[in-house]
């Protein structure tokens, strides 16, 4: 069996890594740690919780520590790109315990927190420098940093990044970076679009796959349950009053609803915390503590969290509503079975929700077995209400009339924000049609 130290890596970092009780590297790291060390570009195929952090993050270290001096104010040797905040903590957090005890200065940026102290931060200048797209083009805009010096890119989740929008973003901050530099795209799935990217952004980049691209993790137990839509709730309960005391995640579609749902699971007594875009980074990072430690047994999610939660304890996840992309289904059950533990998925699924399902059912190349109720008939799905979209208006409130019909619409009224669901985290749209001599309004850095 290979082990870190046949890989080269440094002593400093195998001190660091033992602290941690890791002891031997995956298939994907054992494939890109010797590509990278040599300074290849890697273009990296991996299933969620396969450990691609430590995969392009332990070479990048190595490499790092032999500069041997501090980098200069404003100065950035190397930019992990990661399309969620808490992806990018997630990353960051990793990063600093593989650097425990050495130089190797790691910064994290994203949108919700104060850009001041960011810009603070990267003042003195950073080894490594983990970022969300959004919150980075701010602060080169305002200066606070520089790539002029930046040897290596990390594009990690390239294709939710694709998915959210940032690739206006990316060919942007991609100007400021040398090309002569080392480049890293890891990717769960392998879409037309990133082959593309990674014909643009990669040279002569060498492939590394441990598994197709969308195969979920084989210790999950993955099923079926046909509910009406009105009944996953209680549903919802008796599944969870099944296993007591052990940690569960639950997927919602809105932000609305997930909320709504968390309220209600709490009002039945259960320990339940939620994260999703209307919530603000400080609370979004408290209830995943809290979810870590043990102290909520029960997580209500939306997709702008499906590949930031990195917690073993996780046992169970349930799709309360079923996904619209059949991809996101993937990385979603990928939250359980985490570091070789075995996992449990229910998808819920009502009539309208019958084509979500024959969707994922595709990508995966196999049927989930039905646990519970009967898959619906034509008749039932033709009856069936569409289910709410992401950002959609509850059913029966439609857009308010304006009293006055012929009045010019406010600026942006009833037009929701583009990008990322609530995390301002995509790249922003410039203003239109200002009129000459007028102040420009402020907005929050929420990128």
């Amino acid at each position: 069996m290979t082990s870190f130290a046949d890989l080269g890596l440094s002593p400093k970092l195998m001190k660091g890594l033992e602290q941690s009780g890791y002891t031997a590297p995956t298939p994907i790291q054992v494939q890109a740690i010797p590509h990278i060390m040599n300074g290849r570009d890697i273009m990296g195929l991996a299933q969620t919780g396969t450990g691609k952090t430590a995969a392009f993050g332990l070479p990048l270290l190595h490499r790092l520590l032999d500069i041997g001096h501090p980098p200069g104010p404003r100065k950035v040797r190397s930019l992990i790109l990661a399309p969620t905040r808490e992806l990018v903590s997630q990353i960051s957090d990793n990063l600093t315990v593989y650097t425990k005890g050495t130089p190797v200065k790691v910064v994290m940026i994203t949108g919700g927190a104060s850009i001041f102290r960011q810009s603070e931060k990267l003042a003195k200048g950073a080894d490594v420098l983990v970022a969300t797209p959004g919150r980075l083009i701010d602060l080169l805009d305002r200066r606070a940093l520089t790539l002029e010096d930046c040897g290596y890119l990390v594009l990690d989740e390239a294709d939710q990044m694709l998915d959210m929008g940032f690739i206006h973003a990316l060919r942007k901050i991609a100007q400021h970076i040398p090309l002569k530099r080392q480049t890293m795209l890891f990717s769960a799935t392998m879409p037309k679009l990133i082959e593309d990217l990674a014909g643009t952004y990669l040279r002569d980049p060498v492939k590394v796959q441990v598994a197709p691209p969308g195969k979920p993790v084989e210790r999950i137990e993955q099923s079926v349950h046909f509910t009406p839509q009105g009944d996953k709730a209680k549903l919802l309960e008796e599944y969870l009053k099944g296993h007591p005391g052990e940690q569960a995640l639950v997927f919602g579609r809105t932000k609305h609803g997930s909320e709504k749902l968390m309220k209600l699971l709490v009002s039945w007594g259960f320990k339940a915390g939620s994260i999703h875009g209307n919530k603000s980074q400080n609370q979004r990072d408290r209830t995943l503590t809290e979810f870590r430690n043990g102290e909520l047994d029960v997580l209500v999610a939306t997709d702008v969290a499906a590949r930031g939660i990195d917690i073993p304890g996780v046992r169970h996840v349930y799709n309360y509503d079923l996904p619209n992309v059949p991809e996101n289904y993937v990385h979603r059950i990928g939250r359980t079975a985490r570091a070789g533990a075995d996992g449990r998925a229910v998808a819920f699924c009502a009539p309208a929700e019958m084509g979500e399902l024959k969707d994922i059912e595709k990508l995966l190349k196999k049927a989930l077995p039905v646990i519970g109720g009967a898959p619906w008939g034509l008749a039932d799905i033709k009856a069936a209400p569409k289910p709410p979209q992401r950002g959609a208006r509850p059913q029966g409130q439609g857009r308010p009339q304006s009293k006055n019909k012929g009045a010019p619409r406010k600026q942006g009224a009833g037009k929701p924000m583009r990008g990322v669901e609530g995390g301002g985290d995509a790249p922003k749209k410039p203003q239109r049609n200002r009129r000459p001599g007028a102040k420009a309004q402020g907005r929050s850095n929420v990128a």
